[in-house]
């Protein structure tokens, strides 16, 4: 039970560091992310229920799968790859992201239709020159 509530903190909180502006925050959620992960898969493999699963004379009923415990090591090695590529990509990038939300305010998002018509516009400013079947002449 524990560890399940450990899971579900730690992808609260990649949840909210991810929907965070900050590109720090995005990678500190995405290595929430991955502790989350390797907790799962590590009690998929039963370790907490079980014995060691290298030991001199092991018994096959009463030890821990160790494939997850493999998986697992393998996912950090590959989750710290990942971490240190979206650092980099944060320090090159850091100076690109200079919009602020409200800055966005003044420009039309909105894209010009055929014959110079705008979307909220109700009479468009030139007639269309289309025929019946829609081709511009």
């Amino acid at each position: 039970m524990t560890l399940a509530i450990s899971v579900g903190v730690l992808m609260a909180g990649f949840v909210f560091l991810v929907l965070q502006r900050g590109m720090v925050r995005v990678i500190l959620g995405f290595i929430l992310l991955s502790h989350a992960a390797h907790l799962t898969i590590m009690a998929a493999g039963g370790a907490s229920r079980r014995e060691a699963p290298l030991v001199a004379d092991p018994d096959p009923a009463l030890t821990a799968d160790g494939l997850p415990q493999a998986f697992v090591l393998t996912a950090i090695v590959i989750a710290f790859a990942i971490t240190i590529y979206l650092l980099v990509l944060a320090v090159i990038g850091g100076d690109d992201d200079d919009t602020d939300v409200g800055d966005l305010d003044h420009l039309d998002l909105l894209a010009e239709l055929p014959g110079g018509a705008h979307p909220e516009d109700p009479e468009p400013d030139e007639p269309t020159n289309h025929d019946a079947e829609g081709v511009h002449r």
